[in-house]
């Protein structure tokens, strides 16, 4: 395979990917304060399809406890009166959310240099 394609076609997939990251840290971030709501996780894992490396990825939940508020008037109070929150942190979704989108930019410039560069070369080749 060509180099620029191939350099090209991985920025494609990582922008994709980061794309994806954001999508679930939005999700996180809207249900912050929505009571039994787990934290979405985006995993990768590598899987071997024709002879080549590609990664998959599926949706996990955060096993991690919310916190537990005393209102016994909550309708998902449990016996004791208590309610467990989101384990949400909206900090770290912030951060992640922030990683997220720099590595979609840099994806990006990846992209750019490559197709710039393969514009260079048609242009040579046309000479």
């Amino acid at each position: 395979m060509n180099p620029l394609k191939a350099s090209m076609m991985q920025a494609v997939l990582g922008m994709e990917l980061q794309s994806k990251r954001m999508g679930i840290t939005s999700e996180n971030i809207s249900n912050v304060d929505t009571p039994g709501y787990k934290r979405k996780l985006l995993m990768l894992e590598p899987q071997q399809a024709l002879g080549g490396d590609f990664m998959t990825t599926r949706i996990q939940l955060d096993q991690k406890e919310g916190v537990q508020e005393f209102d016994p008037a909550h309708p998902m109070a449990n016996a004791d009166g208590y309610v467990t929150m989101s384990n949400v942190s909206l900090v770290t979704e912030l951060a992640d959310m922030r990683e997220a989108n720099r590595s979609y930019e840099a994806n990006l410039n990846s992209f750019q240099q490559a197709r710039s560069m393969y514009r260079s070369l048609l242009d040579i080749l046309r000479r």
